[in-house]
């Protein structure tokens, strides 16, 4: 359920602007996208997990206030984000 390191690692690297960014945008609605999918995932097997749903909520709410100021400072970025997350 949780996103392994390496797999952190891998999108850092690809997203980020050096090794460690781990806090602009573009990672961090990469990795919230990864959270949501695994979470979808649970979700599949534990229908009335109430707690975690909520949670996961909160967690589409992040990513669309995100993805919201990526739009209006970087927007290259964020066409680029889209395609890549598959939320087009």
């Amino acid at each position: 359920m949780t996103v392994v390191k390496e797999k952190i690692k891998d999108i850092i690297n690809k997203y980020g602007k050096h090794d460690k960014d781990s806090g602009s945008p573009e990672v961090q609605i990469v990795l919230l996208t990864e959270r949501i999918n695994a979470l979808n995932k649970h979700f599949e097997r534990h229908k009335k997990d109430k707690l975690t749903r909520r949670n996961f909520l909160r967690l589409i709410g992040q990513r669309k206030r995100l993805l919201n100021y990526l739009k209006k400072t970087n927007y290259e970025s964020y066409s680029k984000i889209i395609k890549d997350i598959g939320l087009e």
